[in-house]
């Protein structure tokens, strides 16, 4: 057996006002992994996933953690070919190094905080290689190196070897990651939510990778993922987790086709293709299509283009651009929800900023309820700022961490006018955290006191404030479990019947596509390549990208 976790405990110190608290965030738990094997981990957010992974790895801080039971075995291949079974808790610090990135690797859910900023992603994967490698030189690591960032797909790998983390993207960042973690080519990969960063078709090619090196390595996969889709595709075996214990485990057939918990029933039951499922009970024929409202257009792009120019040389003179939206047409009525669905680097966020004019467009027409708001100047589109909202795609960075919510949400009414005083304003802050399913009490909290989703709810609260009639939505569910998502999901749908909101929904889920938007619109490359009713598109789509991208998606059912 590869790895065996026997009754573990990872109790974790943290500190309150009254002194300090431990916390249970792993009680008891007990699975096995063989060579060959992937067992997917799936479970809320504080479930103990994570801390069940930095656990095996060690990567806990010892001054915060203790083990009070609990043994985790692991067959450790040294370099000389011998194999010794080792408890990693009872393991001296310099013999964990040794198996930590070459025996046991590990893939981080967020790329960004993983990655050394001040040096290059080359010397980041040759810094690993040759630590666990010292007879490797420097040539032969970075070969090494570009060899692995050819693996994920990395483009122009032997040019990016040199790029620093901050010049790539979210996706491109979470591949270097990848890449690191199998540039050693280790008998066990924990990997953290790998693929929720990643394009459909970026993530179909990344799990693809991973189970042909598992099949070629024999390497054992410890997957923790809330994406029921990926389970169906990597998983030999499931195991379900909630508030530090495993409710139930099996095969994966087993756990996803005939589940026992009610734990297991209600996260498979939250699933956008379940919830699909559900409301098509309801319609004719078996089948659901959400209503094209019949009403005018509430916003009409007309040949908008956003170039960025590419400065090059001594005097730093524009070489060529970089066309992000390139000659877009777009026409989102009152009241509808429109996807926008791509890869990444197509063009989907900037051309939604620039809807807005946070971004400046290089050219086009943007008509908001008849009005063409691009030759504005800032003053005169203060009136429109109202009317038109965004949120954000992380909740955490676009909430300022020095602000509480109270502030956070009655700010903006100053600025434009809405409500007669403060406490007029504090009511009606209240009165949405309500709409938006949080407490009250909230509103003196700080965001780094809140789950993710909950951070989303108040972003989500912070666009409904000013009364918007368009709200741009930035991939708002992407990292978020399939219970919160939900909830958000049902949640926009309400604001939209309620309100008669229009919605463009930048999303790279085309299961959330198929459960909330009117219509579809598929971006490449800065230009739009498809368009029309939500359900013609998925189940008949014309274009071969759209094709393209609707097969990679990673489906429960078939």
């Amino acid at each position: 057996m590869l790895l065996t976790v026997k009754n573990l405990k990872t109790w974790l110190s943290t500190g309150t006002e009254s002194g300090t608290e431990v916390v249970r965030a792993v009680d008891g738990i007990s699975f096995e992994i063989k060579k060959g094997e992937t067992l997917c981990l799936v479970g809320e957010s504080g479930s103990g996933k994570s801390i069940t992974a930095l656990s095996i790895i060690q990567l806990i801080p010892k001054d915060i953690c203790q083990h009070p039971e609990g043994q985790i075995w692991f067959d450790y291949r040294h370099n000389d070919g011998t194999q010794e079974q080792v408890n990693m808790l009872d393991l001296a610090e310099h013999p964990q190094r040794d198996i930590r990135g070459a025996r046991i690797a590990m893939i981080f859910q967020e790329p960004m905080t993983s990655l050394n900023p001040v040096y290059t992603i080359g010397d980041q994967i040759i810094e690993a290689l040759q630590l666990h490698w010292p007879e490797l030189d420097y040539d032969s690591a970075k070969q090494r190196a570009i060899d692995a960032l050819t693996q994920v797909q990395i483009p122009d790998p032997e040019q990016r070897v040199d790029e620093y983390p901050h010049r790539l993207s979210g996706g491109q960042r979470q591949r270097v990651m990848i890449a690191m973690a199998i540039a050693c080519e280790p008998d066990l990969l924990i990997a953290d939510e790998p693929t929720t960063a990643l394009d459909v078709t970026v993530q179909a090619e990344i799990l693809r990778l991973m189970k042909d090196l598992q099949e070629r390595t024999g390497m054992g996969i410890l997957f923790i993922t809330h994406d029921f889709g990926v389970v169906a595709k990597m998983a030999h075996k499931v195991a379900v987790m909630r508030n530090g214990l495993i409710v139930e485990a099996g095969s994966l057939q087993q756990v996803l086709k005939q589940p026992r918990h009610d734990y297991t029933k209600e996260l498979l039951a939250a699933l956008p293709e379940n919830m699909i499922r559900v409301r098509a009970e309801a319609g004719e024929g078996g089948k659901y299509t959400p209503a094209i409202v019949e009403s005018k257009p509430i916003l009409v792009a007309s040949g908008l283009k956003v170039y960025f120019p590419v400065k090059k040389g001594l005097w730093a003179r524009t070489a060529s651009y970089v066309k992000a939206v390139d000659d877009i047409g777009l026409t989102i009525n009152e009241g509808e929800i429109v996807a926008l669905v791509g890869e990444s680097g197509c063009g989907k966020t900037t051309l939604g900023r620039a809807l807005l004019r946070l971004i400046e467009p290089t050219d086009g027409e943007i008509c908001f309820a008849g009005t063409n708001i691009v030759p504005l100047k800032r003053r005169e589109m203060k009136p429109f700022r109202t009317k038109m909202q965004m949120i954000f795609q992380d909740p955490m960075s676009s909430l300022n961490p020095r602000l509480n919510i109270a502030t956070t949400l009655t700010e903006p009414m100053a600025v434009h006018g809405i409500g007669a005083n403060h406490e007029e304003r504090l009511d009606l802050a209240r009165q949405m955290l309500i709409r938006v399913q949080l407490p009250d009490s909230y509103l003196w909290r700080y965001p780094h006191e809140f789950s993710g989703g909950q951070r989303q709810r108040i972003g989500i609260a912070r666009a409904l404030v000013l009364d918007p009639e368009f709200i741009v939505c930035d991939e708002v569910t992407s990292a978020l479990d399939v219970s919160v998502q939900s909830e958000i999901l049902q949640m926009l749908l309400g604001l939209r019947a309620e309100r008669q909101l229009s919605l463009l929904f930048i999303t790279h889920d085309i299961g959330v596509v198929e459960y909330v938007s009117d219509r579809m619109v598929v971006m490449n490359e800065g230009k739009i390549v498809e368009q029309g009713l939500t359900d013609d598109i998925c189940h008949s789509p014309q274009e071969a990208y759209t094709q393209k991208l609707l097969a990679a998606v990673p489906r429960l059912y078939g």
